[in-house]
């Protein structure tokens, strides 16, 4: 099976759990999408959960996108990015990925909860404003087909479409592929993650590659933990001709002692 049919099939599935849950929200009242308490309107979080997100915020990074401290002036690098700029020319997330959003990401990227995707949709075109005006073609983290098989749809592809919308930037579904399953990033190290995800894990599809010369390409993931795989695929992306790489993500992983807050 190829890989635009199994995207099609997943697709059809995903549509068909969509009206299951459409039906079952008219039998049954709406549900926090984080606790599952009773009264927030449909696919939206109660006072409670919403109270207990952090909404990443300036000051920036301009390039990573790291918070700074309240006391940064202007737009500047962190230290991070100083001594060791990134493969892409910026970055953005919506939340800091911590207890309070690890229930809705890990929900929704394992156990199928879709009923968040518009509002973290939403999160995603305010906090990747910038980047979505300077986008010719918006595409998502690749799984490997393997894995896409397995999960039956792929995340990171749901946020991009829903990010990209109706407006005039191309959302290209399968502008990379990923060509070697690599191990699952969760529970390793910074070291062992770029040990583990490099460039030659990815490529563009042939059929993509007239198109990425010369483009502004954002691309799209859940999380971002250490940007080994998000810097993997811009690397890939540089090669091919992209004049632009952006990253946006729903969440993002913040290290104690980074300077952030």
């Amino acid at each position: 099976m190829s890989y635009l049919d199994a995207t099609g099939r997943n697709a059809a599935l995903l549509a068909l759990r969509r009206l299951g849950a459409a039906a079952v929200d008219l039998l049954l009242p709406p549900r926090c999408i984080g606790c599952g308490a009773l009264g927030a309107r449909q696919g939206e979080l109660c006072a409670a959960c919403w109270g207990a997100l952090h909404f990443i915020q300036a000051p920036l990074c301009r390039c990573c996108g790291l918070p700074l401290p309240h006391s940064v002036v202007g737009e500047p690098l962190c230290g991070a990015c100083v001594v060791a700029p990134p493969p892409y020319d910026r970055a953005r997330a919506a939340l800091a990925y911590d207890d309070a959003s690890r229930e809705l990401v890990l929900a929704f990227k394992h156990r199928e909860r879709l009923a968040g995707l518009d509002a973290f949709a939403a999160w995603m075109r305010v906090a990747g404003a910038e980047l979505l005006v300077d986008a010719d073609l918006v595409a998502p983290v690749p799984l490997h087909r393997w894995r896409l098989l397995s999960r039956g749809f792929n995340q990171a592809a749901l946020l991009a479409a829903r990010v990209s919308g109706r407006g005039s930037r191309a959302c290209c579904l399968d502008l990379l592929v990923r060509r070697r399953a690599t191990r699952s990033q969760q529970g390793l190290g910074g070291d062992a993650r770029l040990r583990n995800v490099t460039a030659a894990a990815f490529a563009v599809r042939r059929r993509h590659r007239a198109r990425v010369d010369g483009a502004r390409v954002l691309l799209v993931d859940d999380v971002m933990t250490t940007g080994a795989t998000v810097g993997a695929c811009a690397t890939v992306l540089r090669r091919a001709g992209a004049t632009r790489i952006d990253v946006l993500c729903l969440a993002r992983v913040i290290r104690a002692g980074s300077g952030a807050i």
